[in-house]
């Protein structure tokens, strides 16, 4: 069964994922004539930068999602369809839905990639992911719940309740650990003054010799001086093995106490049924051209995290970043326009624009083609980017007054539980 779709006699192209590439691809095509189809499992985009924010009680969700319908209402050659990628049939031109097959001319896959649990299913019970706006509301809801449960356990219970361990010394790892430690400092004591919150223990643990590992050598020093200044402790090069619930194991045999685990470790791409196994690389990601077509077939596509594109200046892919998955999405729009006007299309050259990490108030880092900074000037920086950014001008204002709110008040005001209730049968 097909899904129904008019025909409109134009070339149809279908875009799996609301994400950073998927929206560039389609905003880039949408005075084209082509129609576009847009699939995703969420009625809305997620702004991921901001999820650790999310998570402890900076910004409300509705802050960093935008409805799709809404973005695109006054586009007649977008249709949008909230459903998941279940195969593709590349012989055919044809890709499996829960709610029916959908014919395609061109198959662009900007799917993004999941959590890597690097197959331990005893982490992926056990540990608390973030990749999504529906886990950072998770954790959120954890982070409260466990203190409101820690006044009236007992000391051994309660230490078990209070401590948190971050796994993942990469920009998510490193934001949350920073917000945590200011939550500690200027939140909890006020909340919960029945708690000493100077025994609440926040371990960041990374497997490799130094945090950021993305970055530039002075941009980690710094964010690990700033970590530590605040109180946060940080080990180096210890890789975690296992999290039964209460302990986490680590590979240089010692253990740590700690009932909440939050998972920044690590990213894979899913494979899809159907594609064909030497597509896919390293990280189960598809392995691309130059021109972002999938190896082995001529009208299927990847952009963004789950593409996999080597070459001499990055001979493992290319970074995992918005700015990689937006700047190959816009070549590959006009690349497909070019196809239509029967124009040879033009090989990606990423330009790296530079990459940034906050840590806390008046604290983050930035690398710049052109400069290296810290402190203020970054934490400047790092707020202006992720603004301009964020889609639709009411999610800007209702973030920028929150930050102004907490810069002022030392306080986040939406330390809400909010539980989803099963309705009676």
């Amino acid at each position: 069964m097909q899904v129904n779709i008019p025909d409109t006699g134009q070339k149809r192209i279908v875009v799996v994922g609301g994400g950073f590439a998927g929206l560039t691809l389609v905003n880039k095509l949408l005075k084209s004539d082509f129609q576009i189809v847009l699939l995703d499992k969420n009625n809305y985009h997620q702004f991921q930068p901001l999820f650790y924010q999310v998570a402890t009680a900076g910004l409300e969700p509705s802050s960093i999602v935008y409805p799709l319908r809404k973005m695109y209402q006054r586009n007649k050659n977008v249709i949008i369809r909230v459903t998941e990628l279940t195969a593709v049939h590349p012989d055919a031109n044809l890709i499996s839905t829960p709610i029916g097959d959908i014919r395609y001319d061109y198959l662009v896959l900007a799917t993004g990639v999941d959590t890597n649990y690097f197959g331990n299913a005893q982490l992926a019970a056990n540990v608390i992911p973030m990749k999504s706006v529906s886990e950072a509301l998770y954790l959120r809801n954890t982070l409260f719940s466990d203190l409101e449960t820690a006044l009236t356990s007992n000391h051994q219970e309660q230490q078990s309740l209070i401590d948190i361990a971050v796994v993942g010394g990469g920009p998510t790892g490193v934001e949350v650990a920073g917000a945590l430690a200011e939550m500690r400092k200027h939140v909890i004591p006020k909340d919960y003054p029945e708690l000493d919150s100077r025994q609440i223990d926040i371990h960041l643990i990374q497997g490799a010799p130094r945090l950021l590992d993305g970055m530039s050598e002075e941009a980690s020093t710094a964010a690990l001086r700033f970590l530590e200044e605040m109180g946060v402790n940080v080990r180096l090069g210890v890789l975690v093995k296992d999290f039964d619930g209460k302990t986490l194991s680590m590979s240089d045999g010692s253990q740590l106490s700690a009932k909440k685990v939050i998972w920044a470790a690590g990213i894979a791409g899913q494979p899809i049924l159907g594609m064909p196994a030497e597509a896919y690389g390293p990280g189960k990601r598809l392995k691309v051209n130059e021109f972002n077509q999938v190896e082995g077939l001529s009208n299927v596509y990847a952009v963004g995290d789950n593409a996999l594109r080597t070459d001499g200046a990055y001979p493992k892919g290319h970074p995992q970043v918005a700015q990689v998955a937006m700047q190959m999405a816009s070549n590959l729009a006009e690349n497909l326009k070019r196809a239509a006007q029967s124009k040879p299309p033009k090989p990606f050259a990423y330009k790296d624009l530079g990459s940034m990490a906050t840590i806390g108030r008046n604290k983050a880092v930035a690398d710049l083609p052109f400069l290296k900074f810290n402190g203020v000037l970054a934490w400047y920086a790092w707020l202006l980017v992720h603004i301009v950014q964020l889609i639709g001008f009411k999610n800007k204002v209702f973030v920028f007054f929150n930050w102004v709110w907490s810069y002022l008040t030392y306080d986040q005001s939406l330390r809400l539980v909010i539980k989803p209730r099963k309705l009676a049968e």
